[in-house]
């Protein structure tokens, strides 16, 4: 097939400096240029018009240039590259891992900065370890969902530009059909990156032009620093936090938070074996690869913390003291614990009031209890809050009866009335600002899987619909009732794996 260069008039203003490029030749072992395999009969499964628009893009997207160039079946003047990398999988060191069914088409210029542009399952690279390299649409689907989902949660995340389908056969625990799910970020770089050259560079210098490149790039406030390794180090550890508490908040569980998973910059990377909670359980695990239980939600805050020291190891080279890496992450500890009591507050609908702190932190712990022992939905035990009344002898049904031990909830709907009559203003004010932070509707399993089962018989009119729900979930008219609805039954037999 004809790899020709696509017309590009109508195309992103695709950057030389971008991070890959500009290192790639410095720096060997980073990147290696792969052309992509091209997917045979292409077409259009989703294209996310609301993103194209942010960035620009909207005619160029509807071009047949631009589903030649996001199948792989053409490439640009220079690149793709696949980069390689390294990291602990499960918590046991893996060794060199890479760019497996990824391609980084490049780095384009944008009304929000510089954004790069992948392909994932454009085709086998160096680094696909006997893999065919390949994206099957059953979790491509769920991938780009999920990307826009976040996003419209507020959560930092990769987003997804394009979806495309082809019929050609993958074969995972079934035979499925090829997709390539094209995927932008203002950068894919990882934890495992800094691994990868600290473990297998001869000497420091890879890993410091690595570090210095991201610092001057996207840390620069690092580099005022006396330590500026131990700078950018505390700099990811802070935004970790920040993220981590943002997932737990949402019930969100990623499933597998090997370092290799894991962005610098603080986004929600690589969605595989992803799930929101349903029935609350502190130890749901959502990655039915994980039988251990490693990645559970409840262990989130601590893998994460876990990774942080993977992270510190391979930096300390250029840090030079144990105990300057250490200290270097220790605030991840304060820092989300902070975020963590700010977000149960703020889902709470109450304010930081002197004196409450610990009150506030005990309030919110133990209604986490109330609903993990009686397997509370996560997701509508929060939104319906926003209707608690604290007026006496106020309806608070809608609430209480989500819960088996009643007398526990009234128990603790005293404690939560008379916190919140501390609050100023009124029940409205309170509900319109717990609204906005507890979401109607969130990407559950059984909503994907729906949208998935239709597309595989041709119809992918649900995908669309989804995500423009998706894209406001705090709205009250979010999607269907359906959608926001319990799951249903069949829903508790879905698993997904690391396949997916």
């Amino acid at each position: 097939m004809n790899l020709a260069t696509p017309d590009l008039r109508a195309a992103p203003a695709w950057r030389s400096d971008g991070w890959v490029r500009a290192l790639a030749g410095a720096l060997p072992g980073l990147a290696t240029v792969q052309a992509p395999q091209p997917l045979p009969a292409p077409h259009w499964v989703a294209r996310n018009a609301a993103l194209a628009a942010e960035l620009g893009w909207s005619d160029w997207l509807d071009s047949d240039a631009a589903l030649a160039l996001l199948a792989g079946n053409r490439v640009l003047p220079e690149g793709p590259w696949a980069t390689a990398y390294s990291g602990h999988q499960f918590g046991v060191w893996a060794g060199p891992l890479g760019d497996g069914r990824a391609l980084l088409l490049g780095e384009a210029a944008t009304p929000q900065g510089a954004l790069e542009v992948q392909l994932k399952g454009a085709g086998p690279t160096p680094y696909s370890r006997r893999g065919d390299g390949r994206a099957v649409l059953r979790s491509s689907i769920r991938e780009y969902l999920c990307s826009e989902a976040m996003h419209g949660l507020g959560i930092p995340t990769t987003r997804a530009l394009a979806l495309v389908g082809s019929p050609l056969p993958v074969r995972r625990e079934t035979v499925e059909t090829a997709a390539v799910v094209v995927r932008i970020a203002p950068s894919f770089l990882r934890f495992g990156h800094f691994e990868h050259f600290a473990h297998t560079a001869e000497d420091t210098e890879a890993l410091r032009h690595l570090a210095d490149a991201t610092i001057a790039r996207y840390f620069p406030a690092a580099g005022d620093s006396a330590q500026p390794y131990a700078a950018l180090l505390q700099a990811v550890a802070l935004r970790t936090a920040a993220l981590m508490a943002q997932w737990q908040a949402a019930g969100f569980c990623h499933g597998v938070m090997n370092t290799d998973n894991m962005s610098v910059l603080g986004l929600t990377l690589d969605y595989g074996p992803f799930g929101f909670l349903d029935a609350f359980d502190p130890g749901h695990i959502c990655n039915h690869t994980d039988q251990g239980g490693r990645y559970a939600w409840s262990r989130q805050p601590q893998v994460a913390f876990w990774n942080l020291h993977a992270l510190a190891r391979a930096l300390l080279p250029l840090i030079g003291d144990g105990d300057a890496a250490l200290a270097a992450i220790e605030p991840y500890k304060a820092a989300f614990a902070d975020a963590m009591l700010a977000a149960w507050r703020a889902k709470l609908g109450l304010r930081e009031l002197d004196g409450q702190h610990e009150a506030d932190r005990a309030l919110g712990d133990d209604l986490l209890r109330l609903m993990a022992q009686d397997r509370c939905d996560f997701t509508i035990t929060f939104r319906r809050l926003a209707q608690f009344g604290t007026a006496p002898g106020a309806a608070r049904d809608t609430v209480r009866d989500l819960f088996i031990d009643r007398g526990a909830f009234d128990a603790w709907a005293a404690r939560y009335a008379a916190r919140l009559a501390l609050e100023p203003g009124t029940d409205a004010e309170r509900a319109q600002r717990m609204n906005r932070v507890n979401p109607k509707l969130v990407l559950r399993n059984h909503l994907a899987e729906a949208a998935i089962r239709r597309a595989a018989a041709g119809d992918f009119g649900e995908i669309e619909r989804l995500r423009r729900a998706l894209s406001q979930p705090f709205d009250e008219d979010a999607g269907t009732a359906a959608d926001a609805a319990f799951p249903p039954d069949w829903a508790q037999h879905l698993e997904v794996s690391c396949s997916s």
